[in-house]
């Protein structure tokens, strides 16, 4: 087993944009709870002489972007967990164990965490709601569910949490490989943004549902990252080597 001190110390965080980005955004999320944002970005998707959203039945948002990518997503998790098992046994490997075990850690939490919260929260999707030809009530995060038969599964966005987990590679590699790192995040912001994009012109999100995701996948990341992989610089003692000042 390779030894924490034979691991590179990580850069130090900055907790201002690690934490306070993502707390201002929820801020604001919470705020716009008050506006209609998220009906008048949905109905931008909508078609009201098809009845239906422009890219419901689309074989590429679909197939290839929505059941394709997934697959990928999943064979990726699959290859690191794989990974993170030979780290054990396989002698290249094993000075990466760490970091394997973080991203195979931040994977799992960052998609497990979205079917219980949609149970828990029962948020309608947009394709289901009355304004959208569907039959169910709207009703924004924090206001109270509408009785029904068919309690919603649309918060926060599972596909957008398929891409946005992707921001465990940011943190697997920022101590190691920085400039790696950056672009790894850029990767993963990108592609969780477009996943969402997808998803809000079939008219299985609003827009705020993706956005919460991408928060929760971030916090889930930089806590797993800072639990398994963080260990800053130590510092050194000024008082043992205190030189007299001159009066």
């Amino acid at each position: 087993m390779v030894s924490t001190s034979a691991l590179p110390a990580s850069r130090p965080l900055n907790w201002w944009l690690c934490l306070g980005i993502p707390a201002a955004a929820a801020i604001i999320l919470l705020l716009l709870e008050l506006t209609d944002l998220d009906m008048v970005l949905a109905q931008m998707f909508y078609d009201p002489v098809a009845g239906d959203f422009i890219g419901r039945h689309s074989y590429f948002l679909e197939d290839i972007l929505h059941d394709r990518a997934k697959q990928l997503v999943i064979g990726f998790s699959v290859f690191a967990i794989l990974g993170f098992i030979g780290a054990f046994f396989i002698e290249r490997l094993k000075p990466f164990k760490r970091e394997l075990g973080c991203l195979v850690l931040s994977l799992g939490l960052a998609t497990s965490f979205v079917t219980p919260v949609k149970a828990v929260t029962a948020v309608q999707c947009p394709w289901s709601l009355e304004q959208f030809g569907g039959h169910e009530t709207y009703s924004k995060l924090m206001e109270h569910r509408p009785a029904t038969d068919k309690p919603g599964r649309c918060w926060p966005g599972g596909h957008a949490a398929t891409g946005f987990t992707l921001f465990a590679l940011f943190f697997v590699l920022r101590d190691r490989r920085p400039r790696l790192a950056r672009q790894a995040f850029v990767f993963a912001f990108a592609l969780g943004s477009v996943f969402s994009i997808s998803r809000m012109m079939q008219g299985a999100h609003f827009f705020s549902h993706n956005v919460w995701t991408a928060i929760f996948c971030w916090l889930i990341c930089l806590g797993a990252y800072y639990w398994v992989l963080y260990r800053p610089a130590a510092k050194t003692s000024t008082a043992m080597n205190t030189q007299p000042i001159n009066a």
